[in-house]
């Protein structure tokens, strides 16, 4: 509760700082705490919170409707220079008792001037919001006015471009606004940018005007939006190239960065054409045409993301889209698929939203499962259930399998902390569990209560109980129940298959028994008798099925959830251990093989198999695989197992074994593809000095590997890691791969990284130190690349020091990096580490730790998970 001494002392700090935000004159400071602004923050305290609380989200979206802004902003051409702006908001509200209370996360003198339908305004700066009292509204159509300064927070300003990125609720940190997603708005932006610059936004591009005082300025002027949500506006600005095209009648236009023509020129159809497939297919499943009219992208170099879906102004990770010749279907289809998780953002998202970020995991499980459907039919030689199967449950299974494990669906009090909620379980287990319910329902049942939740909300907000409602009036299954267990809860099921005599059982057990959860899904049962295999399914909804096999006999191995669709931990007993070692290479379906391999790392992790048995297993069987995809799988697996899971020695015993297979693997690769996964694995593992040699000759460009053609980007990675390596005259091939870079964007990243690479440990300390000044951990994604690289397992010894302050870090980057960044920063932290030291440090940190927020020690317990298996 607020008490009245503490409104009170609100009040005299207020009237002390009158020019910061309390009013322009003195006497209109007072008249704010005259009026019934106090009886409005006594009776709904949550006003005086900082964020947005969800009482104060769900009170205003009671009461105002159709929200309107007009914005301006002026970028300068220094990213040191202020970005300033003003914004006119109007609006109805039907609650005259309610203050008009604006989101702004911003110093109280950068704003500069509040003005309520047309007249200046009382009004009170209060932890993160602009209050403007309930006695100076009249009914009817209210209109805030707001001359204001911009934080950088959200608008990722380089040196000669910047982009804004508000999701999920950093739009505030920008300019004033009802930030939240189920008041959704339309937007007229105008732009004031250096001449020389282009500029995208939602809108189309109206108008442009030299400037009247200023030539050298340009106005930009775009189109109203459609209604969106705050986090869906987006605007760009910078020294930008565009790509034009027109697809089935439908222009589309490419904004980017990017300097190598035959680069640009290699992928520029393929991007325009998946983008129209995806828009045809998406037009087709829903029934309902593009919503948002132009159709722009921008490919953003270095971008935190691989994506964002706003309304017709994507961004998308630059590196994701221009591939080199190298780039394997995998990375093929990983474009295709990132391209159309985007688009289906425009109907799962974009066009009906959440109501409150508690499920934002809707539009990204929709998006995710869509991008699947859609991008399959494009690569037919490749093994769609597999790929699905790769592509989620490993990485899901990475969360749920450890003790900070999360629902799918979590709570949220307050929106600052939506970012949270962000990972694996959102956009690896959610499809999955969409997967469930379409064999659930059936296909055409899910379609159809799709097209009537999109019909039925569109350019609203919905929720997760509104879609399962209506999946569940065509449904003859109990979905509520269903949704408990996959939705609602976190984990996954212990499975256990048993051969009894006759036949098989299945039994399932929850791990945290207290909730006696039963997940009902149909069970892959794959057995095995010689050359043989047959695959059974078992429906499952209690403790335990059963299935009858009359006249079949014992099998040589057991292996569950074969079909890459049934989700769990799948114990093998002794016997399938066994076989699957020596055979799991032999089996003809390559989602068996997959998920063999998948099923045996279980074990490693839950010390049931010695991690040296399963490496040496992978890599007897790695010369044999045929299947792409497989191969890449076993090629992770192989790189992952010798850093974090074999002791230095074992290392180093293995190495020339290793490296051998790795170049012969080069050698035979049929596609530059194929060749490019296999150079990446040699780049990653190689240690012994012959090898480290031959690294260095093609480097230099004294040898270069058949049917290979290297990319800028590749012999930037060759120069890392051989300083990595601490080779001779490593500080002088860093020189000369710098002077070799051409692109400005990767020379920046360059120029950043490089002294995590430094063979001085007082180098790669002083760059780690920087890291704590926010201005230094602007461009996240080159800090995590110089993270790694101070933590890797080559350096772990001499990072160890640095582990305590990082992980003190990580509660700020909580605070105030993207969405993604902190569990990112605790990876490339954490993920070189693997002697007992580390663990007992973290181990530490967290018990002494204990006011740390609950979803941030449940992303460290995440990041720590296999340094603590293989310590125990």
């Amino acid at each position: 509760m607020v008490t009245q001494k503490f409104l009170q002392l609100v009040c005299l700090l207020c009237v002390a700082t009158s020019l910061n935000g309390c009013g322009r004159q003195p006497q209109e400071t007072t008249m704010v705490h005259t009026m019934p602004t106090e009886r409005a923050l006594t009776d709904h305290p949550h006003l005086l919170a900082a964020g947005v609380p969800q009482t104060l989200a769900q009170l205003r979206s009671a009461a105002i409707s159709d929200v309107v802004y007009k914005l301006h902003f002026d970028v300068p051409a220094s990213a040191g220079e202020p970005v300033r702006g003003e914004v006119d908001i109007r609006f109805t509200q039907t609650d005259m008792t309610l203050p008009i209370v604006l989101d702004f996360r911003a110093p109280a003198e950068q704003v500069t001037q509040v003005l309520l339908n047309g007249e200046s305004a009382a009004f009170n700066i209060v932890t993160d919001h602009i209050v403007i009292p309930s006695a100076a509204l009249q009914p009817g159509e209210q209109r805030v006015s707001v001359s204001f300064q911009s934080t950088d927070a959200a608008l990722n300003r380089q040196q000669d471009f910047m982009y804004a990125l508000f999701v999920p609720d950093r739009a505030s940190t920008a300019f004033p606004v009802f930030e939240q997603p189920d008041i959704k708005a339309r937007y007229e932006l105008s732009l004031t940018i250096p001449s020389h610059w282009q500029a995208l936004a939602n809108g189309a591009l109206q108008s442009r005007t030299p400037g009247a005082s200023d030539p050298s300025r340009h106005q930009l002027l775009f189109a109203q939006t459609l209604p969106i949500s705050s986090y869906l506006f987006a605007f760009a600005a910078g020294e930008l190239q565009t790509e034009t095209a027109e697809r089935d009648g439908r222009t589309f236009t490419m904004y980017h960065r990017e300097t190598d023509a035959e680069k640009l020129a290699r992928n520029r159809d393929a991007i325009f054409d998946l983008h129209a497939t995806a828009l045809s297919w998406l037009e087709d499943y829903t029934g309902i045409d593009y919503p948002f009219g132009k159709f722009d992208f921008f490919a953003v170099p270095a971008f935190q993301f691989g994506g964002m879906e706003h309304p017709g102004a994507i961004w998308y990770r630059a590196e994701t889209l221009f591939l080199d010749p190298t780039a394997s279907r995998t990375q093929e289809l990983g474009r295709a698929s990132l391209i159309a998780h985007e688009t289906a953002h425009m109907w799962f998202g974009d066009l009906v939203t959440m109501r409150w970020f508690d499920d934002v995991w809707m539009k990204e499980v929709f998006a995710n499962f869509m991008a699947a459907k859609i991008a399959g039919p494009s690569f037919p030689d490749l093994n769609m259930p597999l790929r699905f199967f790769q592509a989620h449950h490993p990485t899901a299974y990475g969360v749920d399998r450890t003790a900070g494990a999360n629902p799918v669906r979590q709570p949220l009090a307050n929106l600052r902390d939506a970012g949270s909620l962000y990972g694996a379980i959102i956009y690896q287990k959610a499809p999955v569990v969409m997967q469930q319910l379409e064999q659930l329902i059936g296909e055409a049942a899910l379609q159809e209560g799709l097209r009537q939740y999109l019909q039925a909300y569109q350019f609203g907000n919905a929720s997760w109980t509104d879609l399962i409602n209506m999946l569940d009036a065509i449904s003859d299954q109990d979905l509520l129940r269903w949704s408990r267990a996959w939705v609602d809860e976190p984990g996954r099921p212990r499975i256990k298959v048993r051969w009894t005599g006759d036949g098989i059982e299945v039994s399932q057990l929850d791990d945290n028994n207290t909730r006696g959860l039963h997940w009902q899904q149909r069970v892959s049962v794959l057995l095995g008798s010689g050359d043989s295999v047959t695959e059974y399914f078992v429906d499952i909804d209690g403790d335990q099925a059963q299935l009858a096999l009359p006249g079949v006999a014992q099998p040589d191995f057991i292996l569950p959830g074969s079909d890459g669709i049934s989700y769990g931990r799948f114990e093998l007993d002794e016997q399938s251990v066994l076989h699957l070692l020596r055979s799991a290479a032999r089996l003809e379906n390559p989602l068996h093989r997959a998920v063999s391999w998948q099923s045996l790392w279980e074990e490693v992790l839950d010390q049931r198999l010695p991690a040296i048995r399963f490496f040496d297993a992978l890599t007897a069987a790695l010369s044999s695989e045929q299947d792409e995809l497989v191969t890449q799988q076993m090629l992770g697996s192989l790189r992952n197992t010798f850093w974090r899971f074999l002791a230095a020695d074992e290392r180093l015993a293995r190495a020339a074994q290793i490296e051998q297979l790795l170049w012969q693997g080069l050698e035979q690769a049929p596609t530059a593809g194929q060749k490019g996964a296999w150079f990446n694995a040699v780049m990653d593992v190689t240690l012994t000095e012959s090898g480290v040699s031959m690294l260095e000759k093609i480097w230099r460009m004294n040898v270069t590997p058949a049917g290979l053609p290297l990319q800028e980007q590749q012999y930037i990675t060759l120069a890392e890691a051989l300083a990595l390596r601490e080779v001779p005259q490593a500080q002088a091939i860093l020189d000369e791969q710098q002077a070799r870079i051409s692109n400005p964007d990767r020379l920046a990243r360059f120029e950043f990284v490089r002294p995590a690479f430094s063979t001085d440990p007082a180098e790669r300390r002083a760059l780690f130190d920087t890291f704590s000044q926010l201005s230094n951990r602007r461009v996240e994604s080159w800090v995590l690349d110089a993270q790694r690289a101070i933590n890797h397992p080559l350096r772990a010894e001499t990072s160890l020091v640095m582990l305590p302050a990082a992980l003190t870090l990580s509660e700020e980057i909580q605070r105030t990096g993207d969405i993604f960044f902190p569990l990112r920063w605790l990876n490339a932290t954490l993920d070189g580490h693997s002697s007992a030291e580390a663990a007992q440090t973290v181990r530490q940190f967290l018990q002494q730790r204990t006011d740390l927020p609950a979803p941030l020690r449940a992303k460290i317990l995440q990041a720590s998970d296999d340094l603590f298996r293989m310590t125990d």
